[in-house]
């Protein structure tokens, strides 16, 4: 049986195939978000600034002069609390298109931000309310700090 998308006559059409990588997020995607890779940088970031919703975590830490340059850096995680492989991967998925539609209008120049996926929250919430979670957690992030 041929699928729907095939070509009738068997020969592609180049202009119409999407894509075969995600053009989301890369080493420097067109969203101006650099992904985390190094366990440092998740560590470092681990021991600032964290604020929690009811689908994610959010660490947030701004980086030193000396560290790299400028712009938005963001990594990903979720443990094996969020269920398996298959689980763990699609609530990364959210996490990723939440970010590249939130963080290049509101997240800080500067700064790096991991999203830590929870267990059933992230990959059964509505996306628009992970969105509204994400933003809410920046937000709540970058507002002065209270002192007593």
């Amino acid at each position: 049986m041929t699928p729907p998308e095939a070509p009738e006559d068997g020969i592609a059409n180049p202009g119409n195939t999407p894509p075969a990588v995600s053009s989301c997020l890369g080493a420097k995607g067109t969203t101006g978000l650099t992904v985390l890779s190094k366990r440092a940088d998740f560590l470092r970031a681990a021991r600032a600034r964290r604020q929690g919703t009811a689908s994610m975590m959010v660490q947030a830490r701004q980086r030193q002069p000396e560290e790299a340059a400028s712009g938005i850096r963001v990594g990903f995680t979720c443990s094996k609390k969020v269920g398996n492989a298959v689980a763990r991967n699609r609530a990364k998925r959210r996490l990723r298109e939440a970010a590249r539609l939130v963080l290049p209008h509101i997240g800080h120049n500067g700064w790096d931000y991991v999203l830590i996926g929870r267990a059933e929250a992230t990959a059964n919430r509505p996306f628009d309310a992970l969105c509204d979670d994400l933003r809410g957690a920046v937000a709540r992030l970058h507002a002065p700090r209270k002192t007593t």
